[in-house]
């Protein structure tokens, strides 16, 4: 029944006064609810012993809309994440099961968050919800397949089953009883929906031609029911290709979030995020169509949930993200959890810094067998901890020996899209592949980040863009140990004057 008005109620209140009851309780004042409370976001509330006024109502649930729409944004965001890749995939030609791979590398015309511009990326959106999907991988490939959820299935390649070698992978769902054919790698999981991402090197001087066409040769991915006679695989070239496939940070974020649910089973997310999901009117299988009032309340949201996305990237105040305690160099995984965990709790700003900065989850990334895999760590800022700005000029010394098997790179990013920086250099960064680099007489090597190289340093400089912020990854192929131990520490960014 609607409640009564609380005018109404007040009437009949003071036509019947209080008698002293014979059962009384002592009653703390901290348990009690006065009749007017003032607050700093709310303005003043209004109460009848403890009823709260219509006005009152009113704000209590805005305010608790705006909560519940900004926690969707932040604990939602790997979910939107993976739906923006696919639908990045959609809007280059590459439907389900299709794959797209940069035959002639990435660059700054494609928005991804955090890409490298120094190996050869193969994905693809697989989609089991018509029945099984097998993956015919072929050796040599490095990579990973997430579920909708993004949360981590298996590792391809040598620290996944097929240990380098390759074979043949099937997706299945919890409940699908279907026979899976001996010798496949069999991986169940909840969602419908899977991002598979892989890569390769290109040859020793560079070119990708080889390495393409063995992908090409050995990948493919069908319906198991296909299997006798499985279809010739597509492949899209995605190089050069001006396509986006980072979430919205606006109120759109929300239609990516209901076009997930609708796209995937019961039971694919959490209860808990689906609960958040159902509070602000985003039900699977029900129309998402918020009124007047609740669109300003998800534009709001939108806002203020980007804002602190942000701030936790880009200006953590948790000491727990930073590699060392006189560095600027950070990361979600400092805390060796791909999980997000450390003493049992969640970590949720790791997650959130993790998802809003970049893609695809693996134990892999977080601690990796010395030698193999790579390691990650970023910085926007300087040595003295100011915002790095495109138009200055910086330098960065790496101590040697680097404790890389394979190589190091750094890659530049937008402070905008997280994703390479828009420059008139293609590789959108510098690694120790680079063609001429200068090493120091250690073996260590002085990097220099500007709009402009400095005279005689051109082949150890990433160019930046005036006007523009950007941030910088390290990644090391094949760390070693004095990674690990800490023994070695790579410089800040130091501002020239």
């Amino acid at each position: 029944m609607k409640p009564k008005h609380l005018a109404f109620v007040t009437t009949l209140a003071l036509a019947a006064p209080a008698t002293a009851q014979e059962f009384a309780a002592d009653v703390p004042d901290n348990v009690r609810t006065p009749d007017v409370v003032e607050t700093e976001t709310l303005g003043t509330l209004n109460f009848f012993d403890g009823m709260p006024s219509a006005e009152t109502s009113q704000k209590a649930f805005d305010n608790l809309d705006l909560i519940r729409a900004t926690t969707a944004f932040l604990d939602g965001m790997s979910i939107a994440s993976l739906r923006a890749m696919f639908q990045g995939y959609e809007s280059v030609g590459a439907g389900p099961n299709d794959v797209v791979i940069t035959e002639n590398l990435m660059d700054a015309r494609s928005i991804w968050l955090t890409p490298n511009t120094t190996t050869i990326y193969i994905g693809s959106y697989v989609d089991i919800s018509d029945g099984p999907v097998v993956l015919d991988v072929p050796a040599g490939l490095l990579g990973l397949i997430d579920d909708a959820a993004f949360e981590y299935v298996t590792d391809i390649g040598a620290l996944g089953p097929d240990k380098g070698k390759g074979g043949k992978y099937v997706l299945i769902h919890n409940d699908d009883d279907t026979p899976v054919p001996e010798g496949h790698f069999e991986l169940r999981t909840k969602t419908y929906e899977h991002w598979f991402l892989v890569r390769t090197s290109p040859d020793a001087d560079g070119g990708t031609e080889a390495p393409v066409a063995a992908v090409k040769a050995g990948l493919n991915i069908y319906p198991l029911s296909e299997a006798d006679t499985p279809p010739a695989e597509t492949f899209v070239n995605i190089s050069g290709v001006q396509h986006n496939t980072v979430h919205a940070n606006n109120a759109d974020f929300f239609e990516e979030i209901h076009t997930a649910l609708e796209n995937n089973p019961v039971g694919a997310f959490s209860p808990e995020i689906v609960g958040t999901f159902a509070s602000i009117g985003i039900k699977k299988g029900q129309p998402f169509a918020p009124d007047a009032r609740m669109k300003g309340i998800l534009d709001e949201a939108a806002k203020i949930a980007n804002a602190t996305a942000r701030a936790i990237t880009y200006a953590a105040r948790d000491p727990g993200v930073f590699f060392y305690e006189d560095r600027q160099w950070n990361s979600p995984f400092q805390r060796q959890s791909y999980l997000f965990l450390e003493d049992g709790a969640r970590i949720l700003d790791d997650r959130t810094y993790f998802f809003y900065m970049a893609t695809g989850i693996t134990p892999a990334m977080t601690a990796p067998p010395v030698g193999s895999g790579s390691v990650y760590a970023m910085t926007a800022r300087d040595i003295e901890g100011a915002y790095l700005d495109g138009s200055k000029t910086y330098a960065l010394t790496l101590p040697g020996p680097v404790p890389a098997a394979n190589f190091w790179s750094f890659m530049l990013y937008s402070g905008q899209t997280r994703s390479i920086l828009e420059t008139d250099q293609r590789s959108g960064g510098i690694d120790s592949k680079r063609d001429g680099i200068v090493a120091n007489e250690d073996g260590g090597y002085t990097i220099y980040f500007g709009p402009k190289a400095p005279t005689g340093k051109e082949a150890n400089w990433a160019q930046t863009m005036p006007g523009q912020s950007f941030n910088v990854m390290m990644r090391l192929y094949g760390p070693l140990e004095p990674w690990f131990d800490k023994t070695w520490r790579p410089g800040d960014l130091k501002l020239l004057e």
